[in-house]
């Protein structure tokens, strides 16, 4: 590799196969710096460009990224070819292919003829003959990391993907304002009634922080505040009280509201403005039962969508079990296991009609509900539908993407999960597609958001949630 004009402020980073596999776009989110790929990462990713996986995909979109850079510039594969010859104007490093043959002496007990080794061979090398420069491999694979520090090179993870660094700060949805908040708000106050509800428009500093949607909650022992933010600018902010679905009167499918969270998150469901819900909680918390009893109220009730259709990342926490036989429809209702046993609660209500009555609500509601598989939803359009995506944190920024964008007009997106439990590989609480969507539609006028807090299963759940 040639040297060109580099100053030590710019970096070179070598990257891994299965960076470029995540993330086809990573050639391009390096800013200044350069990207220096290895002979061995083009072989790895020529040898798994096979099939219809999502890994497949992303090595075949790198694959064409190399070549409409490399067909370019030809002339400057030595120098380095421009970052920014496809357009993007952020990239302004320039892109090394590895053109030498590269032996570089490992520690006798790292195998020779093994990919990894064979990159790190060459990390150390461009360590050595770049040395007033910091040459860092990046990786997602944790030991390479490991493996590359032990003898001495600098690694890191691949951070671009990560919306946040701490999943602690992700946006809860939920404020308690501070006991002073009347005395410091509400000098200029206006308030009247919206049908059942009231609004307040205030003024003050904390009025800049919220997001409209938001909700906000004083816990008063007498009479407690419950509202959520109608709009928001600049220092001025309107505050609309919530519904109560925690009293019987206001029961969805004979389901009320155990803890202020769920009552938040039915204002949410139930409001037809809203097109799109985000739940985020442990087990047990109640996203679906409430996300069901909402759905089935809205499709049969009150008609506002044709139907509730259900869908779920099958990612198996053990030991896969084979093929399953059936339809699409019968292959995925062992995944489905969660819409059973809420439907069973939901149906206990259904008294009138002894079994037969209730046979006969279980079958209509099932009649209803559509399951579908993640597979097959590219090309999609759902009109008037009531979508779940249970499960969402196991779901690429990608995928999340594909399938919000299958809503049509009048469709209701509702995404659930909990972002500690993600089983797909590469994926964390800070790169989950469910973190994503969380940070990025906050503050959108027709999307809400809830991190539910209170398990609400058994005591049994709620002390093993809490101990083991």
């Amino acid at each position: 590799m040639n040297a060109r004009k580099a100053t030590p402020d710019t970096k070179l980073f070598v990257l891994d196969t299965n960076v470029l596999m995540h993330d086809p776009t990573s050639l391009f989110r390096f800013e200044e710096h350069d990207v220096y790929l290895p002979m061995f990462v083009l072989e790895e990713l020529d040898n798994n460009k096979k099939g219809m996986t999502e890994v497949a995909r992303n090595a075949r979109q790198a694959s064409r990224f190399l070549d409409n850079l490399v067909s370019e510039s030809e002339d400057s594969i030595h120098a380095g070819v421009p970052l920014n010859a496809l357009g993007n104007k952020n990239a302004t490093g320039r892109l090394f292919l590895q053109t030498e043959f590269i032996t570089h002496d490992l520690p006798q007990n790292l195998a020779n003829g093994k990919a990894d080794n064979a990159i790190l061979a060459v990390v150390a090398h461009l360590h050595k003959q770049q040395a007033k420069r910091q040459v860092t491999l990046v990786s997602k694979d944790i030991n390479m990391r490991i493996k590359a520090r032990a003898i001495g090179l600098s690694a890191q993870d691949y951070f671009n993907d990560k919306v946040l660094e701490d999943t602690d700060l992700l946006y809860a949805g939920v404020r308690e304002l501070p006991a002073d908040f009347w005395e410091s708000h509400g000098k200029d106050m206006k308030s009247g009634s919206q049908g059942s509800q009231t609004f307040y428009t205030i003024k003050g500093p904390l009025c800049k922080e919220l997001l409209v949607n938001e909700f906000v909650y004083q816990d008063d022992a007498e009479k407690p505040f419950y509202a959520v933010v109608a709009a928001q600018t600049d220092d001025t902010a309107t505050l609309l009280t919530v519904t109560d679905y925690a009293h019987g009167k206001n029961a969805i499918w004979g389901i009320t509201a155990r803890n202020r969270e769920q009552n938040f998150v039915l204002n949410l469901l139930m409001n037809p403005e809203i097109d799109f819900v985000t739940l985020l909680g442990q087990a047990g918390t109640g996203k679906t039962l409430l996300t069901l009893a909402a759905g089935l109220m809205q499709v049969l009730e009150h008609k506002i969508y044709s139907e509730i259709i259900m869908t779920r990342v099958t990612v198996s926490v053990g030991e896969d079990i084979g093929f399953l036989p059936g339809t699409e429809e019968e292959k995925m209702s062992p995944w489905m296991g969660a819409l059973d046993d809420n439907l069973d609660v939901l149906n206990q209500s259904a008294d009138e009609g002894g079994e037969w009555g209730r046979a006969a609500t279980r079958d209509l509601i099932r009649s209803r509900i559509k399951i579908k598989s993640l597979n097959f939803m590219r090309g999609r359009t759902f009109l008037n539908k009531f979508l779940i995506i249970d499960e969402a944190q196991n779901l690429t920024p990608k995928q999340m993407k594909t399938l919000i964008t299958r809503a049509g007009p009048g469709t209701k997106v509702v995404c659930m999960g909990n972002i500690a439990q993600i089983d797909t590989p590469y994926l964390t609480e800070g790169s989950s597609g469910l973190t994503y969507v969380v940070d990025r539609f906050k503050g959108w006028a027709h999307s809400g958001h809830v991190t539910l807090q209170r398990g609400e299963r058994s005591r049994l759940a709620d002390h093993a949630g809490e101990v083991l």
